[in-house]
């Protein structure tokens, strides 16, 4: 490809970049604390729901991306037709065109299995570092007359923070690789868009420009959380 060719192509990705970061944002701003609720459900003492828990993250954590993506896309429609058919609401075929072809669908079912997947991860997370607070601190907070609730956010969660930046900073930069993924329905997001250039013209070259994105958007992640990490150490 010539130079002009490299800066049309580039050019174009920028366009689509947009969508990426929405699908970035959406999937941190909701999974973050999704799996601080997944995280207290696991550590419920009512053992079915801390067992349906573990199922969930076992299924989350056990089967690809690509493949809870497509299952949510498909699936949600064909739930909602054959509710519709034994309601004899409409025409199951009906059903489903109208909910595919509504624009903000794809996008719902992607964050959605997005933020199913990551959240599950982030627990896991969650979970590991508040086992790592030592067990000396609760005791402490006993004596000193802390509730429960005082102790987790008041001692225990701080703690926590701090130990699991680093395993965050990982998923995080995960997650932006993962966006790529995507392309599975077809969202014209930019790895979609790169693909498409590529098979048009016979050629690597925009797969690589996209690469060049992706490589700069994880070394601004990394570098913020870094500094996260850093601000975060306030032992040293």
């Amino acid at each position: 490809m010539t130079f002009e060719e490299v800066k049309k192509v580039t050019e174009i990705l920028l366009e689509f970049l947009p969508n990426t970061l929405k699908l970035f944002a959406w999937t941190i701003v909701l999974s973050i604390p999704v799996g601080v609720l997944v995280t207290m459900l696991k550590k419920c003492r009512f053992k079915p729901i801390s067992w349906l828990t573990n199922l969930y993250i076992l299924v989350m954590r056990g089967t690809p991306l690509m493949l809870q993506i497509i299952a949510i896309y498909y699936a949600v429609p064909l739930i909602i037709a054959s509710a519709a058919k034994q309601g004899k609401t409409g025409g199951v075929y009906d059903v489903l065109a109208n909910i595919k072809n509504n624009e903000n669908y794809m996008f719902i079912a992607l964050v959605t299995a997005f933020v199913l997947n990551y959240a599950a991860y982030f627990a896991e997370i969650y979970r590991s570092g508040i086992q790592a607070v030592p067990k000396g601190q609760y005791e402490a907070c006993t004596v000193l007359g802390y509730s429960r609730t005082q102790t987790f956010f008041k001692i225990i969660f701080p703690q926590m923070v701090k130990n699991i930046i680093p395993s965050v900073t990982n998923e995080v930069i995960t997650l932006v690789k993962d966006t790529s993924l995507a392309f599975a329905l077809s969202y014209t997001e930019m790895f979609t868009i790169a693909k498409q250039i590529a098979a048009s013209k016979t050629t690597i070259m925009p797969l690589f420009i996209a690469g060049v994105f992706y490589y700069i958007f994880n070394f601004i992640v990394a570098f913020i959380m870094e500094r996260i990490e850093k601000k975060m150490n306030y032992y040293k």
